[in-house]
């Protein structure tokens, strides 16, 4: 042992005399230069500091066209019996309100559609242009629902008009939510991006709140014939001016630093015109709408398939709490309609009041952590949420639908900013935007329809808590692989802070971490020892 210690000494006391070349000074300092040089250290001039109010009125305009999508979803849920009787009369009750939420699931078949053309559209021509266009589509759709004739007017063709109408909404619906999410992380500094990204999902929760509390008021105010006669599209008219004014924001806004930033790369290197014709042909292919989608398939398919099962866990808890525990409670359980109304309201305003400190805590402990813990607990207590909310009165249920509300924020709260940044700019809007409209149009949607059906034809009212748990166990084996990104910049932006001193700041963390990499690379190289990889806790 002593003999080959002895031996591995000299060779390291060789080594060093050697110094890798001469041994000279000149030698030594020429690599420590190259050292330095090959670590990626950051200059000013590759933070960005945020503009606030740009910041205010790009998280303001995107909340406000998620709270108009999402009143038309309270809207809707709550007024899915009245609707069942207009457009689709039959003898019995269970099966209106399968054929209602039939057509309320068919907005969704549509949505990866909506997604596969409005995701890499955004990604070429800019997010501001696409989420004008959407809301345009939205606000219009939404409106006639409110002008169409019933079944008694016009026969079939009723249900027909609504179906085109809801298919209109989903195909609009399918870049929505994903390019709202990117235009809110695109513009928030990177150590706030859970608090502003928890905004519109805020949105998402005040939107039900607004329409779920419309149809109760006036369920409460009007009698059974008015609803029947008129009252049910009131709320529809009501989305038109709602429509307006979130257009009206979203033409004022800017594009985001981010895909600024990747278009004027993509310029300079088209004005330096440096490769070969065939070279450009390619890159053209590569950047159209089918070569962008081929990249995310081939070479992102690990955050593709994350991406979908976090999104199953939000959305079929999302829909099971919004769209269809209203019906539960009135149509399976028999409450009165006032009762679960209040009910499940009272719940999504818990929700709006605690998304937005989910959404800072995310950005203290991380995303992964709230997505674990959040998913395991929907294991264990789905089946006592819904016990609750079966044992009838009052306080019971409203405890039952407390547990879930607040297992629903911690997911809604998180989601905004989790999403976005598990892609890279030129193709995070289509990537989103195909992974979560293929994940809610699958499970999400169709939550409200598979639940009524089966317990319709099982006649298990504890259906609901064992898909939540099937959920739950989906969103755990998600979040094991998703990578922490809180506090980091999004994949292939600059840092982005909120103030000079906060970039001043970076710009030196980062020179001292280079320094440091540099130096322990010397070192290494100086003991004849291969240099190790780095180890930034940054």
């Amino acid at each position: 042992m002593t003999r080959d210690h002895d031996k591995r000494s000299k060779q390291r006391r060789a080594t060093r005399a050697s110094g890798y070349g001469s041994g000279s000074p000149q030698t030594e300092r020429m690599v420590r230069t190259l050292l330095r040089r090959r670590k990626q250290q950051l200059a000013p001039g590759d933070v960005r500091v945020v503009d606030k109010p740009q910041v205010k009125r790009a998280v303001s305009a995107a909340a406000l066209g998620n709270t108009m999508e999402w009143f038309d979803f309270g809207v809707y849920a709550y007024v899915a019996a009245t609707l069942g009787k207009v457009f689709f009369p039959s003898s019995s009750p269970g099966a209106q309100v399968i054929s209602t939420f039939a057509t309320f699931a068919a907005a969704f078949l549509v949505r990866p559609l909506g997604g596969l053309v409005f995701g890499p559209l955004g990604d070429r021509i800019g997010r501001q242009r696409v989420l004008s266009a959407t809301m345009i589509m939205m606000a219009v759709s939404t409106f006639a629902v409110g002008f169409l004739p019933g079944y008694a007017s016009i026969g079939m063709a009723a249900p027909v008009l609504l179906l085109v109408c809801r298919l209109v909404q989903g195909f609009s619906t399918g870049g929505e939510y994903a390019g709202a999410t990117t235009y809110i992380a695109e513009y928030s500094p990177d150590r706030k991006r859970g608090f502003l990204g928890s905004w519109l999902d805020f949105g998402t929760f005040i939107g039900y709140s607004l329409g779920s509390g419309l149809v109760t008021v006036l369920t409460a105010l009007l009698s059974d014939d008015q609803m029947l006669s008129w009252g049910w599209r009131v709320p529809f008219f009501v989305a038109g001016p709602l429509g307006m004014i979130g257009l009206y924001m979203r033409l004022k806004l800017e594009e985001t630093p981010a895909f600024q930033e990747v278009e004027a790369q993509h310029q300079k290197a088209e004005a330096q015109g440096t490769g070969s014709e065939e070279e450009d042909r390619v890159e053209q292919a590569r950047m159209s709408g089918r070569g962008r989608l081929k990249e995310l398939f081939t070479g992102h398919w690990e955050a593709m398939l994350i991406c979908v099962g976090l999104v199953l866990l939000y959305n079929v808890t999302n829909y099971m709490v919004t769209s269809y525990l209203p019906t539960y409670m009135t149509t399976t359980l028999g409450e009165p309609e006032l009762v679960g109304h209040l009910l499940v309201l009272g719940t999504m305003l818990l929700v709006a009041v605690t998304i937005t400190t989910v959404g800072r805590s995310s950005d203290r402990f991380g995303r992964r952590p709230i997505f674990l813990w959040s998913g395991a607990a929907m294991v264990v207590l789905a089946i006592p949420a819904f016990q609750l909310i079966r044992a009838g009165g009052v306080l019971l249920p409203a405890i039952g639908c407390a547990v879930l509300g607040l297992l629903l924020v911690c997911f809604a709260g998180t989601s905004a900013s989790t999403l976005p940044a598990l892609f890279p700019t030129h193709l995070r809007y289509g990537g989103l935007s195909v992974a979560f409209n293929v994940s809610v149009s699958l499970f999400g949607g169709t939550t409200p329809l598979v639940n009524s059906a089966l317990v319709e034809t099982t006649g298990n009212e504890m259906v609901p808590a064992y898909y939540l748990m099937g959920a739950g166990a989906i969103g755990v084996v998600s979040a094991l692989f998703l990578y922490e990104t809180a506090g980091k910049p999004l994949r292939g932006s600059s840092p982005m802070v909120e103030t000079e001193e906060q970039a001043q700041q970076l710009v030196a963390r980062s020179r001292r971490r280079a320094g440091r990499r540099a130096r322990d690379v010397w070192i290494d190289l100086r003991h004849g020892r291969l240099p190790r990889p780095p180890q930034d806790k940054d």
